[in-house]
C-alpha cells in the first residue's frame, strides 16, 4: 500500500485511504452515460453554480434546448454552453472507449471549458508565450501559490506524468483514483484557468469508463465544496474533500433522477 510519504512526493498531497469506501456501486458504462445524459442540465447548471454564474436551473435547462434568455449576459450564457459542450465531448469519449486520464484529453476538455475565460486555454500553464504563475485566492487563508510556469511547461509535464503514473499503479480501486485525480489536477493548476472544472470533468470521465456514476457537486453545496477546497490548499490532506465528493455520489443516489421532460 502506498505511505503518505510515497503520495506527498508523487502527488502533492496524501489522504486517509481508510475512509475511502471500496463499495460505491458499479454498473455498466452505458448505464453511466445514460444516467449523465439525463441529468445534463442539472449538472450543467451545478457546474456553473460553483464558478459564481447567475443563471438559475430553468434558464440552463431553456438554453440548452436552443432557446436564448433575456437579461443574462453574453459571457455567463457563453460559459454554460461551454460547459455543455465539453460534457458532451466528454460523454462522446467515454462512449467511444477513447477517454483516459491522459493530458491530451485533458488538454481538449480544458480547451473546451475555459476558451473564453483562460488567458491561455488547451495547454498547460508555460507551452504557450505567457509565464506568469497564477496564485488561488483562500481568502483570510492568503494565498496559494501552485509549481511555477516554466518557459515550455517541462516541470508541470513531468508533475502530471508522475502524478498519473503513480495513481495508476499505486491506486487499484477506480473510485479512489478519480477523486484522487480531481485533487491533482486542482492542486498542481496546470492550467491558467478552469482547473477544477477540467479535473472534474476528468474525474467523472474516468468513473464513467469504469461503470461508475458521475459526481456533480449540487449547487446547494456550494459554501461547503469551497470550505474543503481550500482546507485542502491549505494543509495538502485531501481526505475531507474524498469525504465530501463521497457524500455528493452516495446522496445522488437517494434522490429522483433528474429529467428535461422529454
Amino acid at each position: 500500500m502506498a505511505t503518505s510519504e510515497a503520495m506527498r512526493a508523487a502527488l502533492g498531497f496524501t489522504w486517509d485511504r481508510s475512509t475511502v469506501p471500496r463499495d460505491v456501486p458499479r454498473f455498466s458504462v452505458e448505464r453511466a452515460l445514460w444516467r449523465f445524459h439525463r441529468s445534463l442540465s442539472e449538472y450543467v447548471w451545478d457546474a456553473a453554480v460553483l464558478e459564481g454564474n447567475p443563471f438559475t436551473y430553468p434558464e440552463v435547462q431553456t438554453l440548452l434546448h436552443g432557446i436564448t434568455v433575456g437579461g443574462r449576459k453574453i459571457s455567463d450564457e457563453r460559459q454554460i454552453l461551454n460547459l455543455a459542450e465539453a460534457a458532451n465531448e466528454l460523454a462522446r469519449l467515454v462512449k467511444a472507449h477513447e477517454f483516459q486520464l491522459s493530458k491530451e484529453i485533458s488538454d481538449r476538455l480544458q480547451l473546451l471549458l475555459a476558451r473564453d475565460e483562460a488567458l491561455e486555454s488547451g495547454h498547460f500553464r508555460g507551452e504557450g508565450r505567457e509565464t506568469l504563475t497564477p496564485g488561488v485566492s483562500l481568502g483570510q487563508h492568503g494565498r496559494y501559490l501552485p509549481p511555477a510556469t516554466e518557459r515550455g511547461g517541462e516541470n508541470l509535464r513531468r508533475i502530471f506524468a508522475q502524478g498519473t503514473e503513480f495513481l495508476s499503479s499505486e491506486i487499484d480501486d477506480e473510485f479512489e483514483r478519480a477523486i484522487a485525480y480531481f485533487l491533482l489536477g486542482s492542486l498542481q493548476q496546470f492550467y491558467y484557468d478552469g482547473n477544477k472544472r477540467t479535473a472534474r470533468y476528468m474525474m467523472n470521465g474516468h468513473l464513467m469508463s469504469h461503470g461508475l456514476d458521475a459526481i456533480s457537486v449540487p449547487a446547494a453545496r456550494r459554501h461547503e465544496f469551497n470550505t474543503e477546497m481550500v482546507e485542502f490548499f491549505r494543509h495538502r490532506d485531501g481526505t475531507g474533500m474524498f469525504g465530501f465528493l463521497t457524500s455528493c455520489r452516495l446522496a445522488a443516489d437517494d434522490g429522483v433522477l433528474p429529467t428535461d421532460g422529454d
